[in-house]
């Protein structure tokens, strides 16, 4: 099992990473990577690089790997407090509001209603759905559910956020409005968060790091440093310098795709 380590590592820490399928293909082979505390990493690569499973490890849902991986110095089978999981599908129960959609993590930990509902309130404020908390899932449009699926997250305060293409089933510009609104939560309730794309601009404007996975299997192909300071808006997008990074990492991309 992945030991302890100090309190000067990196709250995120992978060393050697490698796992396989259980007919031997390997997925991913010698991952390493060290990531501070409120640092926003995205994960790209073509279709089969082991994006998903790599969150899926990070998540403590996988546990049969080699290497080491420790978040915040404990194995990720034992962090599950600290870090919760968002998907492209809100997984949002139907019969439930709003309200109670997002109080759930809370009440299944047990929590008095009065101190749930506080916080739920909070986060549904937060992402801006205040008028929307006695609405029922099928009322609601794409991206006003995946707002709720991440107010339901932030319920419990999780110093990791892993999120696997959260946005990647809404048209572009609602997928460009909800990642401003992901940058502005962040901001007021700041949390670690590794995010997997197939968006090169997405990866931009959101993160702190874009760590580039190639296939077959799954390596770590190179890491972008993103030199945007926060907060983020809108206009970055247009911005000189961010198209011609935008550019060059496409064009780093395919090339890399064609060999």
């Amino acid at each position: 099992m992945p030991s302890q380590v100090s309190a000067k590592s990196a709250f995120v820490q992978i060393q050697s990473l490698g796992m396989s399928f259980e007919n031997g293909s390997p997925v991913l082979e010698d991952i390493n990577l060290d990531i501070e505390e409120d640092e926003f990493v995205t994960l790209i690569g073509p279709s089969g690089c082991g994006k998903s499973t790599l969150l899926r490890i990070l998540s403590g849902l996988i546990s049969s790997y080699r290497g080491s991986v420790t978040l915040s110095g404990r194995n990720p089978s034992d962090a599950g407090e600290d870090s919760f999981s968002v998907f492209q599908d809100p997984t949002l129960l139907p019969w439930l509001r709003v309200q109670a959609n997002v109080e759930l993590p809370l009440k299944l930990k047990g929590v008095p209603k009065e101190q749930r509902q506080k916080k739920a309130n909070e986060m549904i404020e937060l992402v801006g759905l205040e008028d929307a908390k006695r609405k029922f899932p099928w009322q609601l449009s794409g991206g006003m559910a995946m707002r709720v699926s991440i107010a339901r997250a932030l319920t419990t305060s999780p110093k990791i956020l892993l999120m696997d293409e959260p946005f990647g089933a809404l048209d572009e510009m609602k997928r460009d409005r909800l990642n401003e609104d992901l940058l502005t939560i962040r901001n007021k309730d700041p949390f670690t968060c590794f995010y997997v794309t197939h968006s090169v601009a997405e990866a931009l404007f959101l993160s702190t790091k874009v760590v580039v996975l190639s296939t077959n299997p799954g390596r770590i192909e190179t890491i972008i440093e993103v030199p945007f300071s926060y907060p983020r808006q809108a206009a970055l997008r247009e911005r000189p310098e961010f198209l011609e990074l935008l550019a060059k990492t496409t064009h780093a991309l395919r090339a890399r795709n064609q060999t």
